[in-house]
């Protein structure tokens, strides 16, 4: 199936020149997007060099830092107007496994509307993560499965492939997130909408250069829209009991 994988990049000089690389060498039919947010390390230049000598990438810039969920959005909309059949989305920065993509692709050629490539299941690993973050990765999961009656395990995991006619209704739902809840919404609204979602386990390596965009406020945001959603979600289920009970 004709494929793009969407890779939003914000001072990655170090590692997208590799993850590129690697992508193309995943497979003959995949294509790579880089979103650049107009890094001020010149990964957005050096992308778009590599871009001149190779067909199957691509570089959609943009002016300036506007999240995480803006950049996937962006590149999302790029993709369906070009009609791929698939749409990946994965980081540039060596945590996921490019040699991993067939994973997700054999999932969704097999019929998933959305395959996810979890840590946290028989077969997924992460390596070298501190800690602390693995903990606020636990934790940000299962309070996200709580409140938003989720069953995926690893709803914030930003390795996912969709099949394009999922991804297209989804982004017909109004995103409000920008940062780490993105991934928790995008994820949530395919459950809602009855697509069929198969995770697959992966290898979560941590960066070795450059820095990551997880910050305190990150979280917290993420934790603010959690919580709204769930408290949403139950307040609308004890009116439709109500309705439901009222009307016998």
């Amino acid at each position: 199936m004709r494929t793009l994988v969407v890779v939003p990049t914000y001072c990655e000089a170090e590692t997208v020149e590799a993850i590129i690389e690697r992508v193309l060498a995943a497979g003959p039919l995949l294509h790579v997007l880089i979103v650049d947010d107009n890094s001020p390390d010149g990964t957005g230049e050096l992308a778009k060099s590599v871009a001149a000598k190779e067909s199957r990438l691509f570089v959609l810039e943009r002016p300036g830092k506007a999240g995480l969920g803006a950049a996937y959005i962006a590149g999302f909309e790029w993709a369906l107007q070009r009609d791929y059949e698939v749409i990946v989305e994965m980081d540039a920065d060596g945590s996921h496994q490019p040699e991993e993509l067939p994973l997700l692709l054999t999932a969704v050629e097999a019929g998933a509307g959305l395959a996810v490539g979890t840590r946290w299941m028989p077969g997924g690993r992460v390596l070298n993560w501190p800690r602390r973050s693995k903990l606020i990765s636990r934790a940000g999961t299962l309070y996200a499965r709580l409140l938003l009656g989720s069953k995926l395990r690893d709803i914030t995991s930003g390795f996912r492939a969709f099949r394009a006619t999922t991804l297209y209704e989804v982004l017909r739902r109004e995103i409000s997130s920008h940062g780490y809840s993105f991934q928790i919404e995008m994820a949530w609204n395919v459950e809602r909408s009855g697509a069929f979602i198969v995770e697959v386990p992966i290898t979560f390596i941590e960066r070795a250069h450059g820095n990551s965009k997880m910050s305190s406020r990150i979280v917290i945001e993420a934790i603010g829209r959690v919580t709204h959603w769930g408290i949403t979600r139950r307040r609308t289920r004890v009116q439709a009991n109500s309705l439901t009970a009222d009307s016998r």
